[in-house]
């Protein structure tokens, strides 16, 4: 059956399949913290690495096509970008959670941590008032300092991109052993690494013919099966002594990666993916991840009976979590990330050709079929690459089981 070229990969500007992706890992993490035993065989701790595997890929591959098109890749506008998307949201959230502990009388645990959390080294804070926002601390300091890495100290050059890439990899495996107070910290950045590393490949033609073979319908169907084989063998791994392992964490992000190419054909999986329930949960999952436990502790307020993992707590907090969300998503996301283009410089980009648009499919919304406009990518396609970023970029992924919190 016919795969995808690496003129029409190139000519993408929507990958239809990663919002449902995200809904699905947003909701299984929930499912998680709330949904007690039953929900075990969810694995819904793993969903990090689905999140940080794609953050990878999506920033990489924004950033490489930037860079062919402009010649450079513009650090100011992506910064500015990062900071007006993640950190709104992330604030008005935490500003919840205070005055929350506060009305309770709980909120000198909070007010200990405030500074780790005010700087984004959330995993480390003392106590784990806001427990699950280690990760945005994780995603935000590879936003700092993987652009100054492969885009500034490494130009263009694809084979020495390829090494910094993995020697970084090699780095953060050798630094595993001697983490004591908090020991699964490097495993997560060799999971976005392992998007980086992704993107760099399909991005060169060599590269790309590689994966090609995975975007045909019947492949992408038979990936997608096999990546749910393995996503649920998950619970029948050894367990390590907290509850993971390294090589589990591992696996599971290459096999994320092996999942990511697959994914952009226009078969049954990608169309599954792109169902509109699962795209408005993905638009909004930031938002959900951020409100989950407020979501728990307005459910238990309002039902105490509800008190104590199971499915009706978990199927209670989604609901009121996602109403949470989508407020937040109107009112704080969309506007904000608007913010940040303007204050970028993206909004000043010129129109898209009729070549270069998509197909008429409304902003925010999935298409199976990929957009195909010229191999180089225009300055306004980078506007709306960067849009697809900021919209499907998670930047809270999912607590993992035996950490310290």
């Amino acid at each position: 059956m016919a795969t995808i070229s690496y003129a029409e990969y190139r000519a993408m500007r929507r990958f239809p399949a990663l919002d449902g992706l995200r809904a699905i890992a947003a909701v299984i993490v929930v499912a998680f913290h709330f949904g007690g035993p039953r929900w075990t065989w969810l694995s819904g701790w793993v969903g990090v690495q689905l999140f940080f595997v794609l953050s990878g890929f999506l920033i990489t591959t924004l950033m490489l096509r930037e860079e062919e098109s402009r010649g450079r890749v513009s650090l100011r506008s992506f910064y500015v970008r990062r900071i007006f998307r993640i950190l709104p949201v992330y604030l008005v959230v935490l500003a919840a959670t205070y005055a929350l502990a506060h009305l309770n009388g709980a909120s000198a645990r909070l007010r200990e941590s405030m500074p780790f959390y005010l700087l984004m080294v959330n995993e480390f804070a003392p106590n784990q008032a806001f427990p699950h926002s280690w990760t945005i601390a994780i995603e935000w300091k590879f936003y700092l300092v993987w652009p100054l890495l492969a885009f500034v100290f490494v130009r263009t050059a694809f084979l020495r991109r390829m090494a910094v890439t993995l020697l970084a990899i090699a780095a953060l495996v050798a630094l595993i052993p001697f983490e004591k107070d908090w020991p699964y910290w490097p495993i997560h950045y060799v999971s976005i690494l392992v998007g980086c590393l992704l993107a760099v490949v399909l991005h060169h033609p060599r590269g790309y013919a590689l994966f090609r073979p995975l975007t045909s319908p019947l492949a992408s169907l038979a990936v997608s099966v096999g990546f749910v084989a393995v996503h649920l063998s998950l619970p029948y791994w050894p367990p390590a002594e907290d509850g993971h392992s390294e090589l589990m964490i591992g696996v599971y992000a290459v096999a994320v990666a092996v999942l990511l190419p697959a994914m952009l054909a226009s078969g049954l999986p990608t169309k599954v993916l792109s169902w509109r329930p699962l795209v408005f949960v993905g638009e909004r999952s930031y938002s959900l991840y951020l409100v989950q436990y407020l979501a728990m502790t307005t459910v238990i307020a309002l039902v105490p009976s509800y008190a104590g993992h199971s499915t009706r707590l978990f199927v209670a907090t989604t609901v009121l979590g996602l109403l949470a969300a989508d407020l937040l998503y109107r009112w704080v996301e969309q506007p904000m990330i608007g913010v940040g283009r303007l204050f970028s410089g993206r909004e000043k980009a010129t129109p898209t050709t009729p070549a270069a648009t998509s197909t008429g499919t409304p902003t925010g919304t999935s298409t199976a079929t990929p957009t195909v406009a010229p191999t180089s990518v225009a300055p306004a396609e980078l506007s709306e690459l960067s849009e697809l970023s900021e919209r499907t970029v998670p930047a809270t992924p999912v607590l993992i089981p035996g950490d310290r919190r």
